[in-house]
């Protein structure tokens, strides 16, 4: 079925309309946000900056906040909290690439570096809440200034599709079924991610459970134990040393940013004539990234299961051992290693731990088929949690990919000069 026939059985005859944003719903800019209520969780309206957006990962609606005020300061601040339903996103700097928006659960206030739209009796809220998903508001942003911003004049002029407005009760239902369809696939895409997170929290308590070994007869040594393992700085391989093909590289931005627990292929490589002279890691060594920006990605790290040997660069160390190499990657995940890590980092902006105080953290090293049965059961969390081609992120990803097919198929309503 076309996308054509599709709208014209949804429509069933009715017209279609462009409208300015201006007439569908008010748009309203945010506040400057009181810093004297900084991390206040007490108050009848949720004040929401930028990065709250985050707090709902997949989910499409705010329904807790870090801020909140009383009515007498929002009285007083001159603040008037949006209605439920108000669809927010942001409006200023780099965040405006992410695309978010997000629905108001409850009347809320939001900071002056957000804008939000608040529907009036022409739209069905979660209509616009989806078509809002198909537009890109990197294409709204403005330049001229020293960071990009979306105005308000420009938001009001943005053009929006009302079925057959000559009608608005009919237009309302035809709204309100396209809503449901989508919405359909949005609840599935929500409790898929509630079971998610449900699953991690199983598999972060499962994990400390069974790498704690304290009172046990498990002897814990120093890493750099040479009855244990020993580590290597990473060599000076910069990302403009990157080769379309050749030999495999780990760079240690990639070890928080593209790699789980383990891997058996690199995602970029180097010349041949470059690995020579390279920091090489040997298959079942752990790739460890030494430098990050903040303390929880300082030490994350991968272990190698490739078949061949891979570059290593700087900011990186990677660690040869006589353990199995994923169950030392899961004590890297676990608080008992956390612990010990942190009263090891340096730096202010950037956050550091060296090789050699890395060889001073205590690992718990029980039998060989003790770590094999562990390996067991973690390796069945971190596919549930993490594998994109078995577990729960594949799930989620084609519920995903379908809504934004039929969303597409729901909302691509032509505009004027398509039409002619």
């Amino acid at each position: 079925m076309s996308k054509l026939s599709f709208l014209e059985r949804l429509l069933d005859g009715a017209s279609l309309e462009w409208k300015p944003m201006s007439v569908v719903a008010e748009v309203r800019s945010g506040w400057g946000f009181p810093r004297a209520y900084q991390g206040e969780t007490e108050g009848s309206c949720p004040f929401y900056k930028v990065s709250d957006m985050n707090l709902v990962g997949n989910e499409t609606t705010m329904v807790t906040a870090n801020n909140y005020i009383d009515d007498a300061t929002a009285a007083k601040l001159g603040v008037k909290p949006a209605p439920a339903g108000t669809i927010i996103f942001p409006k200023i700097g780099a965040a405006i690439a992410t695309n978010k928006k997000r629905l108001l659960s409850v009347p809320s206030a939001y900071d002056n570096n957000v804008m939000g739209l608040i529907p009036n009796e022409k739209v069905v809220s979660r209509f616009l809440f989806h078509w809002m998903q198909i537009v890109n508001l990197s294409s709204l942003a403005s330049d001229s200034g020293a960071v990009p911003s979306i105005r308000k004049s420009d938001m009001e002029k943005l053009s929006v599709p009302i079925p057959s407005p000559e009608d608005p009760d009919k237009s309302l239902v035809i709204q309100a079924e396209i809503v449901r369809i989508l919405d359909s696939f949005t609840e599935l895409t929500a409790e898929l991610t509630a079971e998610l997170k449900a699953r991690k929290q199983q598999y972060n308590h499962y994990r400390e459970q069974l790498l704690d070994y304290e009172g046990k007869d498990v002897e814990h040594l120093p890493m750099g134990d040479e009855r244990v393992g020993s580590f290597t700085r990473g060599g000076g391989l910069q990302k403009k040393d990157f080769a379309e093909s050749g030999v495999g590289c780990i760079h240690y931005g990639q070890i928080y940013t593209h790699y789980g627990t383990y891997a058996h292929t690199t995602k970029s490589f180097v010349s041949e004539e470059f690995a020579k002279k390279a920091r090489m890691a040997k298959p079942g060594d752990l790739v460890i990234a030494t430098t990050s920006e903040n303390d929880e990605d300082v030490c994350k790290a991968v272990a190698w299961l490739g078949d061949e040997d891979i570059a290593v660069s700087s900011d990186a160390c990677f660690y040869s051992h006589k353990l199995n190499p994923k169950f030392v990657a899961y004590f890297f995940q676990t608080e008992q290693f956390q612990k010990q890590k942190r009263v090891h980092i340096t730096g202010a902006k950037v956050r550091r731990v060296n090789a050699d105080n890395l060889a001073k953290i205590l690992i718990p090293v029980p039998s060989a088929e003790e770590q094999d049965r562990v390996v067991e059961i973690l390796d069945k969390f971190d596919t549930l949690t993490t594998s994109l081609s078995e577990g729960l992120p594949r799930e989620i990803k084609l519920r995903q990919q379908q809504y934004e097919y039929y969303r597409d198929l729901l909302l691509s309503f032509p505009k004027p000069e398509e039409a002619a």
